[in-house]
């Protein structure tokens, strides 16, 4: 294999890899977020680590490929290797991840906390509640509830 093959490879590879962490991202879309970003980090760690195979020669090979291939056709002694680089570049993601995590926690709090005290002073509309409506009910020509076309608007939407 020449040192273009091997890029070559390795730039298949890579494209594959963000292919399928792309769909993995749209798959847990839906989960709450404590649960969808270990598990999206799980499969960046898994897709993205790679162990070395040849070491005269420095040449770097997927982890899980060569843990998946040694395993099935018991060919190599890579795996316990492969396994190793894994297992020690998920520790240090989670450990970023986790004091990521610790630090936008609070910050999140704060802004949450911020937004809420916001809230209640940009929420004072001039629309009538319902009660007023009900009340209005009894004049016709005070009727709120009609639109520019003159007909009745069945919605009311609640004041939260």
């Amino acid at each position: 294999m020449t040192e273009q093959d091997y890029l070559l490879a390795w730039a298949a590879y890579a494209i594959a890899a963000l292919g399928c962490l792309l769909v993995w991202c749209r798959m847990t879309g839906w989960m709450w977020r404590w649960l969808r970003e270990p598990l999206r980090l799980l499969v960046a760690v898994l897709l993205l680590t790679p162990t070395i195979v040849d070491p005269a020669r420095e040449l770097f090979a997927p982890a899980i490929a060569i843990t998946a291939l040694d395993l099935l056709f018991k060919v190599g002694n890579n795996a316990w290797r492969a396994v190793a680089d894994l297992s020690i570049y998920g520790l240090i993601a989670f450990a970023l991840w986790l004091g990521f995590c610790a630090l936008r926690w609070p910050i999140e709090r704060w802004w949450q906390g911020r937004q809420g005290q916001a809230e209640p002073e940009q929420s004072s509309e001039d629309e009538p509640t319902l009660r007023e409506l009900m009340g209005r009910d009894m004049q016709p020509e005070a009727d709120t509830r009609m639109d520019a076309r003159g007909e009745r608007r069945l919605r009311i939407e609640p004041r939260l």
